[in-house]
C-alpha cells in the first residue's frame, strides 16, 4: 500500500478493498465487476468511489484502461508492456506476454513519435470452444406453433 500512499492516493477502506481486488487480478475487470465484488464487503459504497479510484490510478500509470471491448471498460492492473487475446464470444482477456517488435516506416508515421503498441488477438476460448452451437429444430409443415 505504501506505493499509493506514495503517489498520493487517499487510502480509505474502500479503496484499499478495491486494490486488494486488483492486485494480481488477471481478469481485466470492467468497473461495474469491482464494484460488484467489492460492494458486497461494502454495501453503502458508491460506484463513484470505484470509478475515481479506477481514475486516480490511470493518471498515476497504475492501472490500464482497455477499451478492447466498445460496450464496457475493461481495467488491467498489469502495466508492463504486454497484449492481449480475446474471446470473440465470451469477451474474456487473457495476457500475452511475450515481446512482438513492429516498427512503422517513416512515411507511415504522418508526424507521430510512436512511443508502443499494443496488439490484441482475438479467438474463441476453450471454454467456448467446448459449447455446441444451439441449433433451432425446424417445425414441420403440420406442427402447431
Amino acid at each position: 500500500m505504501k506505493k499509493y500512499r506514495d503517489i498520493g492516493l487517499k487510502l480509505t477502506p474502500q479503496r484499499i478493498a478495491i486494490l486488494d481486488y486488483l492486485e494480481g487480478n488477471r481478469e481485466h475487470p470492467s468497473a461495474d465487476d469491482i464494484y460488484k465484488a467489492v460492494s458486497k464487503k461494502f454495501p453503502t459504497m458508491s460506484f463513484a468511489t470505484v470509478y475515481n479510484t479506477l481514475d486516480a490510478l490511470k493518471k498515476k500509470g497504475n492501472v490500464l484502461e482497455l477499451t478492447i471491448d466498445a460496450s464496457k471498460k475493461r481495467f488491467d492492473p498489469n502495466t508492463a508492456p504486454h497484449h492481449h487475446l480475446i474471446c470473440i464470444k465470451c469477451k474474456r482477456i487473457a495476457d500475452i506476454m511475450n515481446v512482438y517488435e513492429l516498427s512503422l516506416p517513416d512515411d507511415e508515421k504522418t508526424n507521430f513519435k510512436v512511443i508502443g503498441n499494443h496488439i490484441a488477438f482475438y479467438g474463441v476460448c476453450q471454454t467456448c470452444g467446448k459449447k455446441k452451437p444451439h441449433l433451432k429444430r425446424r417445425k414441420k409443415a403440420n406442427e402447431r406453433p
